[in-house]
């Protein structure tokens, strides 16, 4: 059986965002039981629920292993974790700056594309990272690997390069690896996480057709939500995430094929649907949709 939990919901900044008073960020400060606070977006799956493969490492993950008991330490040794593996989709701020919070001398498996491990050659405090305790290994996608009894079965996905990285200019859509989804299986059920997807293509419809569950980028409600709001210059295609709703978006690319749960993941602090009592979050409930909290169990 594989066991999966969601140890943060949210898109980079969290929710609340710390410089943010949009209407939702204000109701969660106020313990809004309807706008529950989320941390940055990262699971963790396992096939035996003792040890634990991390995909992604966000900035909170020292909160988020503080927050979910199945991540901490066993009684009778002093220095230890269950956290065996951790595997990264990408390599924006989001995806790895939360592997400085494994840096006390603990030993586990880091697992990468090409392109990722090369942002993190590229940062020198990335080395606090001990080689002695800290082993890496290379994913390729679409080539499936054991790890922790999990068959894990990276893939590229319509991305981009991460923000920090552009230099200014549009680099375009790239499916080379820079942003990957993942299919994770134990015991016969397959759960895909896929926290960043800028658009639906045959090949991406092909592989989710039929998946037990799909945890799908949920970044923004309308492609052009920041814009409206004033949050920043971008819509969500161009940083590289499909939107839940509107033309070409999630909601109509997943009515074309069976998928048995799909849940959003990776929800802006700017998006609506955050909010359980909003008529957005009601729209996404109709089309058969879920949005998750931190702390959300899925087991297959």
């Amino acid at each position: 059986m594989l066991r999966a939990i969601v140890l943060g919901a949210a898109a980079g900044g969290g929710f609340p965002q710390w410089n943010s008073a949009g209407t939702g960020c204000v109701r969660a400060r106020a313990a809004d039981p309807a706008a529950a606070p989320r941390t940055q977006s990262s699971i963790a799956v396992s096939a035996d629920g003792e040890h634990w493969l991390l995909v992604n490492a966000s900035p909170d993950l020292r909160q988020q292993i503080a927050a979910t008991p199945a991540m901490h330490p066993r009684p009778g040794i002093l220095r230890n974790s269950p956290i065996g593996a951790v595997l990264l989709t990408g390599a924006e701020v989001d995806t790895i700056a939360g592997l400085l919070h494994l840096r006390e001398r603990q030993a586990f498996t880091l697992l990468a594309a090409p392109p990722t491990f090369a942002v993190l050659d590229a940062n020198p405090i990335f080395r606090a990272l001990n080689p002695d305790f800290v082993t890496r290994r290379a994913i390729l996608p679409g080539q499936a690997i054991e790890v922790l009894g999990i068959t894990v079965t990276p893939y590229a996905v319509p991305g981009k390069v991460p923000l920090f990285a552009e230099g200014g200019t549009d680099p375009g859509i790239a499916e080379d690896g820079e942003a990957m989804g993942v299919a994770l299986s134990a015991g016969g059920g397959t759960l895909h996480y896929i926290p960043g997807c800028a658009m639906m293509t045959p090949t991406l419809r092909a592989r989710l057709a039929g998946a037990d569950c799909v945890l799908f980028d949920g970044t923004l409600y309308t492609d052009d939500e920041m814009i409206r709001l004033g949050a920043g210059p971008k819509s969500g295609r161009r940083m590289g995430h499909m939107p839940m709703t509107g033309p070409g978006s999630t909601l109509e690319a997943f009515a074309a094929f069976p998928v048995g749960r799909r849940i959003f993941v990776h929800v802006n602090n700017t998006n609506p649907a955050l909010l359980a009592d909003s008529p957005e979050r009601a729209h996404l409930a109709a089309a058969g949709w879920e949005v998750a909290e931190d702390g959300m169990e899925i087991r297959l």
